[in-house]
C-alpha cells in the first residue's frame, strides 16, 4: 500500500506541477526556442536542395544536427512532445480556473471591510436624506456594478459593489483561442497538402485528380493523395510587365477553371490569376507563384521523320531570366530496344530571352522575350530513360556522359528560326518559345478555425489587459445629531479597491465618491487614501 501510495503522490504532484500556469508559460517558452531551427536552418520538406547544400558546406555539423532532427524540425518527436505537453498544460490550467470564475460569478460581492479608511481610496461627507434614501440613490449611481446590500452587525447598511469581471473572461477567451490554434495548426498538418506544377501558357491543363499530376507533392499525415478537391484549370496566356531595372512590374494569368457542376457539365470559368491573389475553388487556394520560358526544338532525322518538343527549362539567374534545361527526344520507328536508346538524343544548353555575348558565351541582358536566342549542345546515345534511377528534367544524366554511353555530336548558338545539321543529316530546328507558369495549390481545412482562434486571441488579450477589475463599497448610517434635532441627514462612507493594476481607477474613484457623496470634492484631505469630507446643503 505505501507503494501505491508513492505512486499516486507521485502522479499527483507530477499533474499538478504540469498544469500550473509556470509550465505552461516554459513550455510556451521552450516551443518558441525550439521553432527557431526550423526558421534559420532548410527544412527537407521545404526546400531538399538547400539542406543537401548545406551538407556540403558544413560536412561535419550536418550529420549530427540530422541526427537531431534539425532539418525536421516540426515533423521530430522532440518539437510534438513540447506540443503536446503543451496542450496538455493549458488544458489543465484552464478548467480550474473556469470552475473558480464560474463560482465568482454566482457568488455574491464581499462584505464591506470593518475599517474603509484602511482602503488605497476612501472618502466619507454627512448628506441630507435618509439611508434609504441615500442608498437608492447609490444604486442608481452604480448601475452596471454587480452589488449586493447588507446590514452589519452594528445596524450599518452597506452596498458592495464590484466591477470588471470580463477581465478573467477576456483571460479565458485568450487561453482557450490559444488552445484551439494549437489545435487547428496540429489539423492542418494532419489533413493539409501542398502541391506545385509547372503548366505551359498555351491553352494546357491541369486537373486536380491526383499527385501524379505534380512535380512535387507534400501531403498531410492522413492525406494519402486518393481523395484530392476536384478541379481543373486551363492557362490560357501569361502577361509579364518588366521595369526598365529588369525588375518584374507584375504579372498575371488568364486562367480557366472547372470545379462543382462545371466538371460535369463542361463549362469553363474565367479568372485573372495574380500574384498573391489566389484563385479560391473546391476548397483550394492556386497561387501563381513563377514563371519561366520553354524553347520549342523540331528534330528531323534523315528518312524524314520528325518530333517536336517543348519543355520547361530552369532559371538560372532570376534577374535576367538566363535558363538552363534540356529537351529529350526518341526517334520515332524504331522499336528495338537496344538500338532505341543507342539512338536517343537531347538538346541541352542554355536560353536567353534577350540575347548578350560576352565573347562566344551566352548571356541575357533582361528577362523579357526581346531577342531571344539559345547556345545548345547536342548530345546522342543512351539517355538512362531506363535505368530505373531518377533524373531532373532540366538536364541529363552525368554518369552515362562519363561512361561514354551519351555524347556530345553538336554545339551551336541558335536564334528563333535558324536550325543546325549533324553529320548524320539529322536536322535540330529552333521553332520558337512558350511561356510557362508555375502554380501552387493550397488545400488547408483548418485555416478559417485558424483564422477565428487568431483573432480570439487578439480580442481576449485586448480585453484581459484593458479591462480592470474594481471594488466599491457605500456604508450609510445616521448622523448622531440627526436624532437630537430630529432632522433627516446620513454619514455616508465610500471606500475603493482596485484588485489588479490601480492605475487609472483614483480617477474614477474620485468621480464616483463625487457622485454619490454630491460634493465638489473642494475640502478634500488626503492623508495617506484619499478623503473627501463635506456635507450637501
Amino acid at each position: 500500500m505505501s507503494r501505491v501510495r508513492t505512486a499516486l503522490a507521485f502522479l499527483r504532484n507530477t499533474w499538478r506541477g504540469l498544469t500550473s500556469m509556470r509550465t505552461a508559460l516554459v513550455l510556451l517558452f521552450l516551443l518558441a526556442m525550439a521553432a527557431l531551427p526550423g526558421a534559420l536552418i532548410p527544412q527537407r520538406s521545404l526546400n531538399p536542395g538547400e539542406v543537401d547544400k548545406y551538407f556540403k558546406d558544413y560536412p561535419k555539423v550536418a550529420p549530427i544536427l540530422d541526427k537531431l532532427g534539425v532539418f525536421e524540425v516540426f515533423s521530430s518527436v522532440w518539437f510534438a512532445s513540447i506540443y503536446v505537453l503543451l496542450f496538455i498544460s493549458l488544458i489543465g490550467c484552464l478548467l480550474p480556473r473556469c470552475l473558480e470564475y464560474y463560482r465568482q460569478l454566482r457568488g455574491r460581492p464581499v462584505r464591506t471591510p470593518r475599517n474603509l479608511e484602511r482602503m488605497p481610496h476612501h472618502a466619507t461627507a454627512t448628506v441630507d436624506g435618509t439611508p434609504d434614501e441615500v442608498l437608492a440613490t447609490a444604486n442608481r449611481k452604480l448601475r452596471g456594478w454587480r452589488k449586493d446590500e447588507r446590514t452589519d452587525d452594528e445596524g450599518r447598511r452597506s452596498i458592495s459593489a464590484e466591477r470588471g469581471y470580463l477581465r478573467e473572461a477576456g483571460n479565458l477567451v485568450f487561453h482557450f483561442a490559444l488552445v484551439a490554434l494549437l489545435i487547428g495548426l496540429a489539423g492542418g498538418k494532419l489533413y493539409s497538402y501542398e502541391g506545385q506544377v509547372i503548366v505551359m501558357a498555351d491553352g494546357s491543363e491541369f486537373c486536380n485528380s491526383g499527385t501524379y499530376n505534380y512535380d512535387s507533392f507534400r501531403a498531410g499525415l492522413n492525406v494519402d493523395g486518393t481523395r484530392l478537391s476536384p478541379f481543373c484549370l486551363r492557362v490560357n496566356d501569361l502577361n509579364v510587365k518588366y521595369q526598365h531595372t529588369g525588375q518584374p512590374a507584375g504579372f498575371q494569368a488568364d486562367v480557366d477553371y472547372q470545379s462543382g457542376q462545371d466538371l460535369a457539365s463542361g463549362d469553363w470559368q474565367q479568372h485573372d490569376l495574380q500574384v498573391n491573389h489566389p484563385l479560391r475553388t473546391a476548397g483550394d487556394r492556386v497561387y501563381l507563384t513563377g514563371e519561366g520560358y520553354a524553347p520549342t526544338f523540331t528534330v528531323t532525322w534523315p528518312d524524314g521523320q520528325k518530333r517536336t518538343s517543348t519543355v520547361q527549362w530552369q532559371p538560372m539567374d532570376t534577374t535576367t531570366k538566363l535558363s538552363q534545361g534540356a529537351t529529350k527526344f526518341d526517334q520515332p520507328g524504331v522499336t528495338d530496344e537496344k538500338q532505341r536508346r543507342e539512338t536517343q538524343m537531347a538538346v541541352t544548353g542554355l536560353f536567353a530571352p534577350t540575347a548578350g555575348y560576352d565573347g562566344k558565351v551566352l548571356g541575357s541582358r533582361f528577362p523579357d522575350l526581346l531577342d531571344p536566342a539559345a547556345a545548345v549542345d547536342v548530345l546522342r546515345g543512351d539517355l538512362g530513360l531506363d535505368s530505373g534511377r531518377g533524373q531532373s528534367i532540366f538536364g541529363v544524366d552525368q554518369k552515362m556522359v562519363e561512361s561514354g554511353r551519351l555524347q556530345r555530336v553538336a554545339r551551336e548558338n541558335l536564334r528563333v528560326g535558324q536550325e543546325l545539321r549533324l553529320a548524320d543529316g539529322t536536322k535540330v530546328h529552333f521553332d520558337g518559345v512558350e511561356r510557362w507558369a508555375n502554380l501552387q495549390v493550397s488545400h488547408d481545412p483548418s485555416q478559417q478555425y485558424v483564422l477565428i482562434a487568431a483573432i480570439a486571441v487578439i480580442f481576449g488579450l485586448t480585453a484581459s489587459l484593458s479591462i480592470k477589475r474594481r471594488r466599491i463599497w457605500v456604508r450609510v448610517a445616521s448622523h448622531p445629531e440627526a436624532e437630537q434635532d430630529g432632522s433627516a441627514r446620513t454619514v455616508v462612507e465610500v471606500g475603493g479597491l482596485a484588485r489588479t493594476d490601480q492605475a487609472g481607477y483614483g480617477e474614477e474613484f474620485t468621480r464616483l465618491a463625487k457622485d454619490l457623496l454630491g460634493t465638489d470634492g473642494s475640502d478634500a484631505e488626503p492623508s495617506g487614501s484619499e478623503s473627501v469630507r463635506g456635507r450637501k446643503s
